[in-house]
């Protein structure tokens, strides 16, 4: 199944989340924190500016990008495959 965001939304799909600290504790289900950095899968055709313009995305499919913690609770699940759905301004960084 394909998906196409609209406007200026951003279809994300999230890193794997970390199994063990940097100290090498393994951390159990409960107290793994969802990761904030993945790789963009869809993005929509652009922001529509009052003018009628449209504004192209700075984001591109490919990018791995950084969002806040608690940006994205849109959440969709396709072939088994769970997928976040933001706004672009919900996008901190592009990891180069």
């Amino acid at each position: 199944m394909k998906i196409r965001p609209l406007h200026d939304r951003v279809v994300i799909r999230r890193k794997e989340e970390e199994t063990k600290t940097a100290g090498g504790i393994i951390l159990s289900g409960a107290a793994k924190e969802k990761p904030n950095q993945g790789e963009v899968v869809a993005v929509g055709n652009g922001r529509v500016l009052a003018s009628g313009e449209l504004r192209p995305l700075d984001v591109k499919v490919g990018d791995v990008v950084v969002f806040g913690k608690y940006a994205g609770s849109d959440t969709i699940t396709i072939d088994g495959e769970e997928l976040v759905i933001l706004n672009e301004s919900d996008i901190k960084a592009v990891l180069v």
